[in-house]
């Protein structure tokens, strides 16, 4: 078992002075949406910046920009492979500490780099340091929240991302302009302030999860009623669950393949979509700002209402299989025109289709995060969480090494679109093959 569900057996729990139901349990998803802001805003910084960086950086093109965000990705997808067991044996409090620890420090150090090894050094860091952000929070919301509510809490923690790349344009315009007329950095380096504030972010965070995060079972501000609430789902072994169990059960690789299909897409977005539109549209760092802002606030929409769809389901009586399922596949639709973008010569126009597809994503991802929860017992979430993840991660390597070399040597991004088109579909039939009921793992 985890420490923290060990404590919360040994240990008194002391009531609210009223068993009137309290909120403590968004308080807990507000501060992994807070988290999840900070991951991507420091993960967007290079993007917003590439154009930039090219006439600072020498010998950094689409293809060693490539080279760049992959490492990223395989940092990303080796820590995966270990942060979600990490977290089911530390418990959410002590894991989630450590790791953002870990990638706020590295979340600065792009801001000492001077050659494409050196970033790529710094962000392969980074990517070790925030592989443990979604093992970490879905096994919270496993934690905190029962199974009816978990996809709208996953929606919402997961809008975080869209908040993140949709500040992030605006942050770094305003923090560029800010030392470009400080006397040490000077105009041609002021990017590198930019980086270490954006670091900084995680530490503040830090306080606030260590002030406020117990366990429910533990929390003084959690009423009977609402505890009873977050235990309302029939009982489960408390026991841990082997990694070795785990990761040949076929429920692991449907969603480890749905990741994998699906998450590089999502990384192409990040990494790739505000240096597009500059190029593209032949924008500056600060003529792209309302651009990016509008698509990711448009995806907002589907990361929460994703959730929503499924959510509202189970409460009209539909069974989980269904309300996951009927709420993913509207995702996919919403996702498809993504291929004509590169045929669009409207900048706004261009927004709209990147919007829907973003917001497609969003309420794509809030569903598939649910399904380690309602496949597996709450001990195996963080395990299988990482397991996904870690497959996500790998795709993404391939996906973003594959667009460095397209960009390169043939300037056009079609085949990436069709891509990003094609991904969701053959995703989700993947899925529906392999576990047609969404039925719960046999792990032993």
């Amino acid at each position: 078992m985890t420490q923290e569900n060990s404590g919360s057996l040994t240990s008194p729990r002391t009531m609210g002075s009223s068993d009137r139901m309290s909120h403590e349990r968004w308080v807990i998803c507000a501060l992994l949406f807070f988290a999840t802001v900070i991951a991507y805003v420091d993960r967007a910084v290079i993007s917003n910046l590439q154009v930039t960086l090219r006439s600072e950086i020498p010998g950094l093109d689409p293809w060693t920009y490539g080279i760049i965000t992959s490492a990223f990705q395989a940092a990303y997808g080796i820590a995966m492979l270990v942060a979600g067991g990490i977290t089911d044996k530390l418990g959410t409090r002590k894991a989630f500490a450590i790791a953002i620890c870990l990638w706020s420090v590295a979340a600065m150090l792009p801001g000492l780099a001077y050659s494409v090894a050196t970033f790529a050094a710094a962000y392969f860091l980074l990517g070790l340091g925030e592989a443990a952000n979604f093992p970490a929070c879905i096994k919270t919301v496993a934690e905190w929240f029962p199974k009816r509510e978990r996809a709208t809490a996953t929606g919402l923690f997961n809008s975080g991302a869209n908040v993140g790349n949709m500040v992030a344009p605006a942050f770094v315009a305003v923090l560029v302009s800010l030392f470009s007329g400080w006397s040490v950095l000077g105009p041609a380096r002021a990017w590198r302030g930019t980086f270490v504030v954006a670091g900084l972010l995680g530490f503040v965070w830090l306080a606030f999860w260590l002030a406020i995060y117990r366990p429910p079972e533990q929390h003084k501000k959690v009423s009977k009623a609402e505890l009873d609430l977050i235990l309302s789902d029939p009982g489960e072994k408390i026991q841990r669950v082997p990694w070795a169990h785990v990761f040949p059960c076929k429920e692991t690789w449907a969603f480890a393949a749905a990741k994998f299909l699906t998450d590089p897409i999502w990384w192409f977005y990040l990494f790739w979509i505000p240096g597009y539109l500059q190029t593209t549209f032949h924008l500056s760092l600060s003529q792209s700002k309302a651009p990016v802002m509008l698509a990711y606030a448009i995806s907002i929409i589907g990361s929460v209402g994703g959730g929503q769809i499924s959510s509202g389901l189970i409460a009209l009586g539909k069974s989980t299989n269904v309300s996951r399922k009927t709420a993913m596949l509207i995702c996919v639709l919403f996702i498809a025109p993504i291929f004509a973008v590169p045929f669009v010569h409207q900048l706004w126009m261009a927004v709209a289709l990147l919007g829907m597809a973003t917001a497609g994503h969003q309420g794509w991802s809030a569903n598939l995060f649910t399904l380690p929860s309602d496949m597996f017992p709450k001990v195996a979430v963080g395990s299988v969480t990482g397991i996904g993840g870690m497959a996500g991660a790998f795709g993404g390597v391939l996906l973003l090494l594959s667009a460095g070399a397209i960009v390169q040597y043939t300037h056009s991004y079609i085949s990436l679109f069709v891509i990003a088109c094609l991904a969701y579909p053959t995703a989700f039939l993947v899925i529906h093959a392999i576990s047609p009921r969404l039925a719960p793992a046999r792990l032993e």
